[in-house]
């Protein structure tokens, strides 16, 4: 397990009280998701990646699934299902959950190209075809995650791996999604460009589970 810490670190603790048999703590300055997700990644040794996201959650039988998708060596790209969750985390450090809706869609290609479901906590890529496109692209400060999985699914096999495994939690304030300032505006724009599709309205992955949700 790797921590890149890009928050100035606020996770060193929390690391340190975690009963793994091996973390590491990678204390960053990017200013950015992709570029601490690289950084993480580059001393990575396992054959596939999974990336957390500090607010999401993973139950307990997620990686495991995940693991079997992976058997297949055509496959490069697999997820699990996910809720997305709308919180409130209170003074007191609580978290209180007021809604949740469920994103669990096949790959659709044109889908994808509208609406971007599957997000970062939900996939594994594996490692060498990370390796092969690149990883994430660090000119694109949003939508990174975007951009990634269109890339990896044109390289390699997709395979979703049925049942929600993973949470991602929305609050009203500290949601990079929820952000609408014209740097990730932009960011959209040259995504639909680099991969061919009409510019998207900027959308939450609440407001994509409220449009598409399950299949």
């Amino acid at each position: 397990v790797r921590v890149g810490d890009d928050g100035g670190g606020r996770s060193a603790a929390v690391a340190e009280r975690v009963p793994l048999l091996e973390l590491t703590w990678l204390p960053l300055d990017c200013g950015q998701a992709g570029a601490a997700g690289n950084a993480a990644a580059a001393g990575a040794t396992g054959d596939v990646l999974a990336f957390l996201d500090d607010d999401d959650l993973w139950r307990a039988d997620h990686l495991e699934g995940l693991a079997r998708a992976f058997d297949d060596p055509g496959v490069g790209l697999a997820w699990r299902d996910c809720d997305v969750v709308r919180e409130e985390l209170r003074s007191d450090g609580e978290r209180l959950a007021f809604d949740r809706r469920t994103l669990a869609r096949d790959w659709d290609d044109a889908l994808m190209r509208s609406h971007d479901y599957l997000p970062p906590s939900a996939v594994g890529i594996r490692r060498s075809v990370f390796d092969s496109v690149g990883g994430f692209d660090t000119s694109f400060r949003y939508s990174e995650d975007w951009d990634l999985l269109l890339r990896v699914a044109g390289a390699s096999g997709v395979r979703r791996v049925p049942g929600v495994t993973v949470e991602v939690r929305l609050r009203e304030t500290g949601n990079a999604s929820a952000d609408m300032n014209p740097e990730r505006l932009d960011c959209l724009r040259r995504v639909a460009e680099r991969h061919g599709f009409a510019t998207p309205a900027p959308k939450t992955f609440w407001e994509v589970a409220l449009a598409i949700g399950a299949s």
